[in-house]
């Protein structure tokens, strides 16, 4: 809970055996990233099987001389699938059970890496092992840091979402305009607003914990917390694979 005179965040009083609670909490946020993790890893594998089969590489994608030239039709339905699949988990929450609620995160981190199956064609696979492991040393410190802190990182949220939307309305209008220099921006101010989001984000996860007292909802809590911050990840992987990439 937040303490209003401090701005600090205090677990006491939330719990009559501190123990138990301890043991609750390590569980829960050990739950959050093992759903995490095994969805990166499904992303990843999924990614590369796409990358490595022709079947999939001419369904999603317009090649002309042996380059990504743009998306089929059953491309451009992959690539905006995964928005569909956070949104129905977001909206449908309190009508999916948590055993669906499930299902319905592996099949968004599958299509997912069919998604981004294009990333292992465009890059060569050194500097997409090389920007991962970055990515999850800088993920697992930041987000270490945002389970341990006793500061309120609240005030961080307003200004991280309006960056997001900056992020996204630059990208489309980029779209048309393909600025070199609006693309530096846009991946130099990705990297900063992720990195806060994971913060951000693995603090209002452990919030949640504390706020939850039916297994079911927790349960359900654990899920959704695991798709924030498998988002989170992707998205810094992603920015700082712009900076990181090499080319094939």
């Amino acid at each position: 809970m937040i303490d209003p005179s401090t701005g600090q965040y205090s677990e006491a009083g939330t719990r009559e055996d501190g123990k138990t609670f301890d043991a609750g909490l390590k569980a829960y946020m050990l739950r959050v990233y093992n759903y995490m993790t095994s969805g990166i890893l499904l992303t990843g594998i999924v990614a590369m099987m796409g990358s490595q089969s022709p079947t999939v590489i001419n369904a999603l994608y317009e090649i002309n001389g042996g380059y990504i030239v743009g998306y089929t039709g059953i491309g451009m339905l992959v690539a905006f699938s995964p928005l569909a699949f956070v949104l129905a988990m977001s909206f449908g929450l309190n009508k999916m059970s948590s055993k669906t609620l499930q299902l319905v995160f592996w099949a968004f981190a599958a299509v997912m890496g069919l998604s981004l199956s294009s990333i292992m064609l465009m890059y060569t696979g050194e500097s997409i092992a090389r920007t991962f492991f970055i990515t999850a040393a800088t993920f697992g410190s930041l987000s270490l840091y945002g389970y341990t802190t006793k500061k309120s990182l609240s005030g961080w949220g307003t200004f991280l979402f309006m960056g997001l939307i900056g992020i996204i309305i630059a990208s489309i209008v980029n779209i048309f305009m393909q600025s070199t220099m609006m693309s530096f921006i846009i991946s130099a101010a990705g990297v900063l607003i992720f990195a806060g989001l994971t913060a951000y984000d693995t603090q209002k996860i452990k919030q949640m914990y504390y706020q939850v007292s039916n297994p079911e909802m927790l349960a359900k809590a654990a899920i959704m917390g695991a798709l924030n911050l498998y988002l989170d990840f992707i998205n810094l992987f992603l920015m700082l694979l712009r900076f990181l990439g090499n080319r094939n």
